[in-house]
């Protein structure tokens, strides 16, 4: 069998060797899985988040790049439980509207599967395209400010200026691929999943609440095709201390994502996107005038 390289120590596929343990610190471990968490769901980007909590813990000793990107990724699934979870009533929804897809059967069931799968196509052709595609320039810090930047004040102004009355009931065929089309511009870090459909969605007009519930329906197909992809890698990697450090962040991102749902939808009942939108352009404009001051590189 072949061997995987970690930091120079030769990993079996089948296992690992006892005094060789990739397990990671448990505190950057739970950092790393509440930042997950907590900004998967907010219109201020996990990935950027992430990438910045990466960088301020340090990368961890005895994990190589390849690893973190699979951990981030394992998180992300953590999350995945969540909105599932919280949404379970609308992903009944989707399950029975694509067995009306299969059997011709005109639903509300079936309008709503075939928008999130209209949605989704755009973004799922891009992640496999770029599976393989070395994007480590996209995660410098500078890329980030610029986008947590430039998209918060998109949100706001979307926010702000859009009507706020429109319900998924309402959408149409162009409305989701254009929600899904936003999409793949979250591919870079810093723009956000979320931010990004939700301030397209709001763009279209539909509610704060019905714009933030569609795009974490979304979530749900975004989140299990990249975790279907990290599941190959692990499985490539084949250590089991590793792997327990994944079951521990997903768990400890679940438990946090569904709270953070919960508050985000109770307060778009009756606040705006504005507090977000704020947050993102001063964390935009800090990074940018650390990096431009020379203080980040």
């Amino acid at each position: 069998m072949g061997a995987w390289q970690a930091n120079g120590k030769r990993i079996g596929l089948l296992g690992y060797t006892p005094f060789e343990s990739l397990s990671m610190p448990l505190f950057h471990l739970i950092i790393l899985a509440l930042v997950q968490g907590i900004t998967e769901f907010l219109p201020i980007s996990s990935s950027g988040h992430l990438v910045l909590a990466h960088a301020a813990l340090g990368h961890a000793e005895q994990m190589s790049e390849q690893q973190e990107k699979i951990l981030d990724i394992a998180v992300h699934v953590g999350t995945l439980f969540a909105v599932c979870l919280y949404f379970r009533a609308d992903l009944w929804r989707l399950i029975l509207g694509g067995i009306d897809i299969l059997r011709f059967r005109q639903t509300d069931n079936r309008r709503l599967a075939l928008f999130a799968l209209y949605a989704s196509i755009p973004v799922i052709a891009a992640g496999f395209a770029l599976h393989s595609f070395d994007a480590a320039i996209f995660d410098s810090l500078v890329v980030i400010g610029w986008t947590t930047l430039i998209f918060g004040v998109a949100l706001w102004v979307a926010d702000h200026y859009r009507p706020n009355e429109r319900s998924i009931d309402t959408m149409g065929t162009k409305d989701a691929v254009l929600i899904g089309l936003s999409q793949i511009i979250a591919l870079i870090p810093g723009t956000s999943r979320s931010g990004i459909t939700m301030t397209m969605a709001r763009w279209l007009g539909f509610s704060r609440t019905e714009a933030a519930r569609f795009s974490l329906l979304l979530s749900i197909i975004a989140i299990a095709g990249a975790g279907t992809l990290a599941g190959l890698d692990v499985i490539s990697i084949g250590s089991a201390a590793f792997t327990r450090d994944l079951f521990i962040g997903a768990a400890l991102a679940a438990v946090s994502a569904f709270i953070t749902i919960a508050l985000m939808m109770n307060w778009l009942l009756k606040a705006s996107f504005t507090p977000f939108a704020v947050y993102r352009v001063i964390l935009g404009a800090v990074l940018l005038g650390l990096y431009y001051g020379g203080f980040l590189a």
